[in-house]
């Protein structure tokens, strides 16, 4: 039959199975494979017998992909068959309801684009950097002069102090307010240009001008030793925020609209003050820039200026309640809005919360305080707030699987 044993070394000594009138011959094992000899029970075939390695390959990469398939199937297989489940449901449904659940999904399907186009025609919000930028150039309430070269740059007190040691050292030690200050900087090549981009900086963490100077490392080595070397923005508005240092305004709250509308009265019918900066609070918002600026017109603000004094804003709690104030300001320091102060201020208790629990009133959910701190930033015309909160809000009805509306 043209097959041997010896043509199959390790393998013990073959039956012939079949005869020899058949197209395939099959050589399997002896008995000698049940006495402990090793050798397995195989069934070769002699058709395969001079098959290449090509040909073995190939078949084997075939099986492979055949197998492959089989799994996919199966696993398609396990998955959901939703247009079966939705048949399912619907199967004892009358067509009306049927028809309502239809307009029901075509519903929040135009809300949900009509949300995403709100958000893409809302005008982008300005950042601190930029704010303080509109400052710096617009001068809104400075308190102290620097001369330079003949030249008088309008400056805010507080945050040249905050963000350079060099000028905090130099403005203590005039700590009236209007002050003129002459500056004499000891690094060479500093005129009146580069000076105020070096203030711009200060104001904004960036050079508010393309000077080759700049590029000039020495010249920068020599700034950052006599100046010093301020950290992040972010930073330092956020120590300007902690410590107050130069406050010189305050934020009183009170229930009595006259009071209010009078902006004075008996201090007793107060509530607790907060600290602020003019500068930060009228750069950040339209609405406390224009009652400054209407103050300064009025002459108000020339008594506080004489008496030393910071000027108070009186605030009507219902309609700024006081809880809201510290997560108004941490944002306008910091551009964040963290409303875990609302629940962990040992102030949280404002008048209008005791008014309400006389009253019998239940206490604000987390989404009616959210929605109401949303319109407070609308009120302040403080755009940064306003939209960071309300993508905040959007976020957690998205994660409790409400459906997303427009702000």
């Amino acid at each position: 039959m043209g097959a041997n044993a010896s043509n199959y070394p390790h393998s013990c000594s073959p039956r012939v199975g079949g005869n020899s009138q058949a197209q395939q011959t099959f050589i399997g094992t002896s008995s000698y494979s049940q006495q402990g000899y090793g050798c397995e029970s195989k069934l070769y075939s002699l058709d395969h017998g001079h098959e290449k390695p090509q040909d073995k390959k190939k078949r084997t990469s075939g099986l492979a992909t055949l197998k492959k398939k089989f799994i996919k199937r199966r696993k398609s297989n396990r998955s959901a068959d939703h247009a079966k489940q939705m048949r399912e449901l619907l199967s004892g449904w009358d067509v009306r309801d049927v028809n309502a659940l239809v307009e029901e999904y075509e519903g929040t399907s135009a809300l949900k684009e009509l949300s995403l186009q709100a958000s893409l025609a809302r005008p982008e919000a300005r950042t601190l950097q930029k704010d303080m930028a509109d400052l710096y150039e617009y001068k809104y309430c400075t308190d102290v002069d620097l001369i330079f070269q003949e030249t008088c740059f309008p400056v805010h007190r507080a945050i040249l102090a905050a963000r350079c040691p060099f000028f905090k050292t130099l403005l203590s030690s005039s700590p009236e307010y209007g002050a003129e200050i002459i500056m004499d900087i000891n690094t060479a090549g500093i005129d009146m240009p580069m000076f105020s981009a070096l203030l711009h900086y200060l104001y904004t963490g960036e050079f508010g001008m393309e000077d080759s100077r700049f590029q000039n490392v020495d010249i920068l080595v020599q700034l950052s030793e006599e100046f010093g070397t301020p950290n992040s923005l972010d930073v330092d508005m956020r120590g300007l925020f902690d410590y107050m240092c130069y406050y010189d305004v305050v934020l009183s709250f009170s229930s009595d609209s006259e009071l209010v509308e009078a902006f004075g009265g008996n201090q007793n019918c107060l509530d607790e003050e907060l600290k602020a900066h003019k500068a930060i609070i009228s750069a950040r918002s339209p609405f406390f820039r224009n009652l400054l600026q209407r103050r300064i017109r009025t002459g108000e603000e020339i008594t506080d200026r004489t008496l030393r004094t910071p000027t108070r804003i009186i605030l009507d709690e219902s309609i700024i309640p006081k809880k809201y104030a510290k997560v108004i300001l941490h944002c306008m320091y910091t551009d964040v809005v963290d409303l875990s102060v609302l629940h962990c201020s040992p102030t949280v208790g404002s008048l209008s919360e005791v008014q309400a629990l006389v009253a019998g009133k239940p206490n604000m959910t987390r989404a009616e305080e959210a929605m109401e701190l949303y319109h407070i930033a609308l009120f302040l015309e403080f755009n940064m707030l306003a939209q960071v909160h309300a993508r905040q809000i959007q976020d957690e009805k998205s994660r409790n699987g409400e459906q997303p509306k427009s702000i």
